[in-house]
């Protein structure tokens, strides 16, 4: 998986935003995106950039707010996937631009 390419991607997304990572529920190496798709419900994406296991995982989960993604479990969990390749990220075509990946 190249995390680095879903990275520069989450970034240029201009309704993504990068979320501080308290690390009380998601590991403490990892980075949080984050944008909300329904009042409270929101598409995230964690990369975890630590060298012995990397990973991208996108949910769609309902927290209270955007302020407590990072500190709390969300609510509930609707949706789940660890990417495995750049193109599982079609999955998410109606929430993003991802037009640069075809």
């Amino acid at each position: 998986m190249n995390s680095i390419k879903i990275l520069k991607i989450l970034q240029e997304e201009d309704d993504f935003t990068e979320m501080p990572n308290h690390g009380m529920w998601i590991e403490d190496s990892s980075r949080i995106f984050a944008k909300e798709i329904r009042d409270n419900i929101f598409l995230l994406f964690v990369i975890n950039n630590d060298l012995q296991q990397e990973s991208v995982k996108a949910m769609i989960a309902k927290f209270d707010s955007m302020e407590k993604i990072t500190l709390k479990e969300p609510k509930q969990i609707m949706f789940y996937l660890t990417l495995q390749k750049l193109e599982d990220l079609h999955y998410f075509e109606k929430y993003m631009n991802i037009s640069q990946f075809h």
